[in-house]
């Protein structure tokens, strides 16, 4: 039997969806699926068709064939042969590229300047206080020796 003391099962799962990484993880994965599917229709939508200016409508449709004879139906289910799909391999790593450069440039690269500056701004003013505080102690210092030698060398204490 658990003690009063003890959380309970319920109150230890609310404390871990409630630790900041976990709600920050999920936030991750919204955004990232939402963000995927803008790397998808930009692909889709401009790179595709700029492919297509130079070759096929679609990258899709790039494939080499590994046994002969390749027929794939327009459903694109292989009828016969060994038909490599380079094309869609490219698309996706396409994707995957775009996808990185703009979390990269666009999230990863100010977040980690903005660090860097944070990181700055704090290291001038724990710089500041201890200028501060080696200052105060100097001055007590020369407090000191003053006293010390207006009392003489006669008085051990005051």
């Amino acid at each position: 039997m658990s003690e009063k003391n003890e959380p309970g099962v319920w109150q230890g799962f609310k404390t871990f969806l409630m630790r900041g990484n976990v709600v920050d993880l999920a936030v991750a994965v919204v955004i990232g699926a939402a963000f995927t599917n803008i790397v998808n229709s930009v692909v889709k939508g401009v790179i595709n068709p700029l492919v297509g200016a130079f070759g096929t409508k679609s990258l899709d449709n790039y494939r080499s064939c590994l046994k002969d004879p390749c027929e794939v139906a327009a459903d694109g289910t292989v009828t016969s042969g060994i038909p490599i799909m380079w094309g869609s391999v490219l698309g996706a790593t396409l994707s995957f590229v775009i996808t990185a450069a703009v979390v990269y440039f666009l999230m990863v690269l100010p977040m980690s300047k903005y660090l860097a500056r944070q990181e700055a701004r704090r290291r001038a003013r724990e710089g500041a206080k201890e200028t501060v505080e080696v200052s105060e102690l100097e001055v007590l210092k020369e407090i000191r020796d003053a006293l010390v030698a207006r009392r003489g060398p006669d008085h051990d204490r005051p």
